[in-house]
């Protein structure tokens, strides 16, 4: 199955990027991790830890929000803030309410009578919906928003990154594995058979270190498409403890991928297997592998097979992340403290830019 986005010349020049992460969107997307912690081991504590309190307040939104991730719009609206994307939720028009409980139905969510007081526009089923929504951003959301952030933030460096190496167009195919470019259709595999044709309006995207699923698209009110995709480092790494200052010779690569990651990065630079991998770190080789995949995704590691094991070695990408680490790892000659020798490098801005970022 794939999901094509048709570009046109001019949606190519209105891909951007979101500001930042969208507090009720993260509400959604931890609503549907908390579904899946099979698939997702790594976040299975997270629902552990929640509480009897707590997990009745998101029980819910999860009659609402399935497991793929893909819940009512009306739901997740794009907002800075908490207090603004609740207003615009109950703003949603009857219209969009009542086709979108159509819509994640025929998808197999049972229709509840929460959905049946929604669709009415019963005040009490709304109310009930926000006093959800907010409990659940408290329980979810508040407490990992500095890493969602951080999360974000460090996505947009590394896809500056890969654009300036591969240009804009491998940026987009690198987003999710197996994506590529059949002419000027962006060709991503996912679950279901979904064709976006775009008209101008272009691409906001939007990574979430919160989720880990395939992407996500919504059409947005200004015309253009929001795509979400996983960040490069999820929520459970961005929990790692950062290295003491100077300890790790790639400590931009840790802080951008993550400790163990930074390892894995480094260690295949020796073409391991995924057992030499797991040894060398002392993790299982499940997590060996899923470290391997998530940097072979991000383009830094390819893996080939040998016989009856894998190896993993790194990409020219990789060779290049590191060697550009060690460079502004490594100690600075003393220097004359003059004005020029203190310039300050440019601040980072949002990576495409021919368009202010929709609001976010």
């Amino acid at each position: 199955m794939v999901l094509r986005i048709h570009f046109t010349a001019e949606d190519l020049l209105g891909t951007r990027f979101a500001d930042g992460p969208a507090p009720l969107l993260e509400v959604e997307l931890a609503v549907a991790m908390l579904q899946r912690p099979g698939a997702d081991p790594a976040f299975a504590r997270r629902q552990r830890l929640l509480g009897a309190m707590a997990a009745r307040s998101v029980a819910p939104l999860t009659e609402l929000v399935p497991a793929t991730g893909a819940g009512p719009f009306f739901l997740d609206p794009l907002s800075a803030d908490l207090e603004h994307g609740l207003e615009l939720v109950r703003s949603s028009a009857d219209t969009l309410v009542r086709s979108e409980l159509g819509r994640i139905c025929r998808n197999g969510l049972p229709v509840t009578p929460l959905m049946r007081g929604l669709a009415n526009q019963d005040r009490q089923a709304w109310q009930y919906l926000e006093a959800s929504l907010r409990a659940s951003h408290a329980a979810l959301i508040d407490a990992v928003w500095p890493r969602l952030r951080t999360g974000f933030d460090t996505d947009l460096a590394w896809r500056g990154q890969v654009q300036r190496e591969q240009g804009l167009r491998g940026m987009l195919a690198g987003l999710h594995p197996g994506s590529r470019w059949r002419g000027s259709t962006l060709e991503i595999a996912v679950e279901r058979e979904l064709d976006f044709r775009l008209e101008g309006g272009g691409v906001l995207l939007l990574p979430s270190a919160q989720w880990t699923g395939e992407p996500l698209c919504a059409p947005l009110p200004d015309g253009s498409l929001l795509l979400v995709y996983p960040a490069l480092t999820p929520l459970p790494h961005l929990f790692e403890e950062a290295p003491a200052p100077g300890a790790d010779p790639d400590e931009p690569v840790a802080a951008l991928l993550g400790r163990t990651r930074s390892a894995v990065l480094r260690l295949t630079l020796r073409e391991p297997t995924t057992s030499q991998l797991a040894r060398e770190l002392g993790i299982s080789a499940a997590s060996a592998s899923e470290h391997a995949r998530a940097l072979r995704r991000a383009g830094l590691v390819s893996t080939v097979r040998a016989g009856r094991a894998v190896r993993h070695s790194c990409t020219p990408l990789g060779h290049r992340l590191l060697a550009t680490a060690a460079r502004t790892s490594a100690p600075r000659t003393s220097e004359p403290r003059t004005s020029a020798a203190r310039t300050s490098a440019p601040r980072p801005g949002r990576v495409l830019g021919a368009r202010n970022p929709v609001g976010n």
